[in-house]
Parts: structure tokens; C-alpha cells; sequence
């Protein structure tokens, strides 16, 4: 590789691992929610939420499924959260939850 190719290479490289970083950074935000309701039996979640910004979504009220029945153990209506969401497989996802600030 000519030398001043190799110049042009670290700068694409870098801009490439910045770009990677940022996406995995904004897929990691967590958005505001309320808990509406819980039925663990489904393993789903109703929640009030606010824009979630990696999956382009804006604020609603609606049912998510949970990718683990364990993050559903202590919620309660009106608990305030934070948590992700992905769409896998067709269904939206809740991927993370954490309390909030009540």
C-alpha cells in the first residue's frame, strides 16, 4: 500500500468505528415510561412512554412483549421506568428496565 493511501485508510477506518459506536450507543438509550399494566402470564408490558429514539418511535401507550419474564418481577402500575426496546421478529421488545425516578 502506496503511503498515502494508507492515511486515507485510518481516517475511513476511524469514521467507520465512530459511526459503529454511535449506533450502538443510541440503541442502548433508554427511554421514560410508566408502567400501566403487567401480565406476566403473557410476559408482556403496557407502557406510557415517551419518544424511543432507537426504534424511531414516538410517544404512546402500548403493549411490549419482554425478551425476559424476570424483568417483570416488582413492577406494578404506576412504577416509573426507564428501558430499551428492539423490534425482533416482527414484535417490539422490551430488552431493558430499570426504576425510574418516581
Amino acid at each position: 500500500m502506496r503511503q498515502g493511501n494508507s492515511g486515507m485508510f485510518r481516517l475511513i477506518a476511524s469514521l467507520l468505528l465512530a459511526l459503529g459506536l454511535q449506533t450502538a450507543a443510541l440503541s442502548q438509550e433508554l427511554a421514560d415510561g410508566e408502567v400501566r399494566r403487567v401480565d406476566r402470564d403473557a410476559k408482556k408490558i403496557t407502557l406510557r412512554h415517551g419518544p424511543i429514539a432507537s426504534i424511531d418511535m414516538p410517544p404512546m401507550t402500548m403493549v411490549f412483549q419482554v425478551k425476559d419474564p424476570a424483568m417483570l418481577g416488582g413492577l406494578k402500575q404506576g412504577d416509573k421506568v426507564k428501558f430499551s426496546a428492539e423490534k425482533i421478529d416482527g414484535a417490539y421488545v422490551v430488552t431493558r428496565i430499570e426504576p425510574g425516578m418516581q
